[in-house]
């Protein structure tokens, strides 16, 4: 009978978490209410900013640039989202950007659209449109749910036995570091986060979307990934060892996705 419960119970969660995406039509495993993650975010991203230096957007150039590219990048997946009815599924995002001293290659975006990018990631990127390239993609990775699938993933048997919501109400030190590690907070591991390669591909094309509807040349995103490539220096593991796509794959699946991200594109007047 106890089997019996337990498989009823495995089935009719799965059945209710089973969700597909509005943009990309691809089912999607999440077991966690947005509004919950939007608000382990903010704390988490409070608790980040005050242990780490977060630059000034009034007095430094960079974190200007940082929030310049942040507003313009989300603006535009505002709009997309509005242009396909879908405005409400970023109810509750109040963006914010910011711009914090470490040496690590890397960026990111939390639920409810709060992002860092780390100084050590702009020397790789070197312009605006690289970086709006790699902002979008982190974005997308958040408004995709990506983070959400992971946690998800790995919860699913604290889930089984009835403890998901209990432990997410609690926020133990368990759960909160499964949540940092889902959303890529402290890698270093560059700016790829640590998704699957589906969830990587998917904030690739649609990061170049979003770089290309707020006026930035998408084209960069190769150039980019090009200079990540000789800045590895032959250190980053086989692809078949990763759970990402190796900078070589990522480049041609880029190629691929260019037409369609450039029929949006429409440079910003100076």
């Amino acid at each position: 009978m106890l089997r019996k419960v337990l498989l009823y119970t495995v089935i009719s969660i799965g059945i209710i978490a089973c969700s597909k995406n509005s943009i990309t039509g691809r089912s999607q495993f999440k077991l966690l209410p947005e509004s919950q993650l939007q608000e382990m975010a903010v704390q988490q991203y409070q608790q980040f900013l005050s242990a780490n230096r977060v630059i000034s957007s009034s007095a430094n150039r960079d974190a200007e640039m940082v929030t310049r590219v942040g507003q313009r990048i989300t603006k535009a997946v505002e709009q997309y989202y509005k242009s396909k009815g879908l405005s409400n599924e970023l109810q509750g995002y109040q963006w914010e950007y910011k711009l914090v001293e470490s040496k690590e290659v890397n960026a990111w975006c939390m639920p409810g659209g709060k992002i860092v990018v780390y100084t050590g990631l702009l020397p790789i990127t070197q312009n605006e449109a690289a970086l709006a390239a790699v902002m979008g993609h982190e974005v997308t990775h958040a408004v995709f749910n990506h983070g959400n699938e992971r946690m998800s993933q790995a919860m699913g048997a604290e889930a089984v036995n009835l403890g998901l919501q209990v432990a997410l109400a609690n926020q133990p030190v368990a759960t909160q570091s499964l949540f940092l590690t889902a959303y890529g907070v402290g890698a270093q591991v560059g700016v790829l986060l640590p998704f699957s390669r589906k969830h990587e591909l998917e904030a690739d094309r649609y990061g170049l979307i979003w770089t290309a509807m707020a006026g930035y040349n998408p084209r960069e995103a190769i150039s980019l990934w090009e200079r990540m490539e000789k800045s590895s220096k032959g250190q980053r593991p086989p692809e078949f060892l990763s759970s990402h796509p190796s900078e070589g794959t990522r480049i041609q699946q880029l190629e691929k996705y260019m037409p369609e991200a450039l029929k949006y594109y429409k440079p910003i007047r100076q």
